[in-house]
């Protein structure tokens, strides 16, 4: 791993069928830089997917096996909103708002905000 973060392991990013770790290092630089602005801690519920484990959790999307997502537990809407900001501020422009959970990711494309 290239990438020193601040408030993560890397393990935290581990697929969790097989272990695996492929994040990509501008992903872990900007999601430790949104966790500083937070001042909360990030919880990583899933990072890095083999794509076995993405088909498993019926994903359609690629960005977890590209290493370029994660999902963040998140249950409470203060800690929601605290989160949310920081990501925008570190400049992530695609999330998705579940309701126990922050999915934030780098995939290029037009900037949105969804709900699960």
């Amino acid at each position: 791993m290239a990438v020193e973060m601040k408030h993560f392991k890397i393990d935290e990013f581990a697929c969790h069928c097989c272990g695996v770790i492929r994040m990509n290092d501008y992903f872990l630089n900007m999601i430790d830089q949104a966790r500083d602005i937070a001042g909360v801690k990030f919880i990583i519920v899933s990072g890095y997917r083999c794509p076995k484990h993405n088909l498993e959790v019926h994903s359609t999307s690629q960005n977890h096996t590209r290493g370029k997502a994660a999902d963040i537990f998140c249950k409470s809407d203060a800690l929601r909103i605290k989160i949310v900001k920081a990501l925008l501020h570190a400049g992530f422009g695609r999330l998705g708002i579940g309701p126990t959970f922050i999915h934030a990711d780098i995939t290029e494309g037009t900037p949105s905000i969804w709900l699960y």
